[in-house]
């Protein structure tokens, strides 16, 4: 009888420390699952709190991104211009000058404005002096030789700086990706062109050298 009750003894004993070994584990699991729910919660979290901060920086850089159009510039006779006027347009804008041996590109781009200039495109020509100092003139100067030598009718600007610390604003936008969210370009020498599309857009860059009636513009042009 005594054997039994010591034999029993023993069992519920035994028993006792399986439940608490048993229970222990179970704690165990349930911590180690709620550890890591949270951990996936917190994850979420950071990768939804990542995408909406993206968001917000795409959804600011789209405002805050100037267009051709958000440009007022000074016409050959000193009179406000603004950009805007050209909207559903394909703009050539093209820095020019007086003495230069490219100077000659006037014609082709009188006679590409003569064949195509209108409702769906136009040219717009920025007298600047920053290259071996070709554009001299005044502004007067300026409109009388492109008239009197090539017939000029296309809209003509007051002399700015296409490059340096005095950059003009437009052509701060027109060669910083940054700003056109196209690309990066330097103004190389005078008759560099750039294309604008109808909606105000930096669609490229010519170089100096292509003749405003080379393929590459007509067909931009046509197109």
């Amino acid at each position: 009888m005594a054997r039994a009750k010591f034999i029993n003894k023993i069992s519920d004993e035994f028993k006792s420390s399986l439940h608490a070994v048993t229970f222990a584990k179970l704690i165990k699991l349930l911590v180690t699952k709620f550890v890591s729910f949270i951990s996936q919660i917190n994850k979420l979290k950071m990768k939804t709190i990542t995408l909406i901060f993206s968001l917000l920086i795409i959804s600011t850089l789209a405002f805050s991104q100037k267009s051709f159009y958000d440009f007022k510039v000074k016409d050959i006779e000193g009179k406000d211009f603004n950009l805007s006027s050209l909207k559903g347009k394909k703009v050539l804008v093209v820095n020019t000058a007086s003495k230069c041996g490219l100077t000659p590109q006037y014609k082709q781009l009188q006679s590409i404005f003569e064949l195509y200039g209108g409702e769906k495109f136009t040219i717009i020509g920025f007298p600047a002096n920053n290259f071996m100092k070709q554009e001299p003139g005044t502004e007067e100067e300026i409109a009388e030789f492109c008239e009197k030598n090539y017939g000029v009718t296309f809209q003509m600007m007051s002399k700015i700086s296409v490059k340096g610390d005095d950059i003009h604003p437009l052509y701060k936008w027109l060669t910083s990706k940054s700003e056109n969210g196209v690309m990066d370009s330097e103004v190389a020498w005078n008759f560099q062109k750039y294309l604008i599309d109808e909606k105000g857009n930096l669609v490229d860059m010519v170089a100096p050298k292509v003749k405003p009636d080379d393929d590459k513009i007509l067909g931009w042009i046509k197109k």
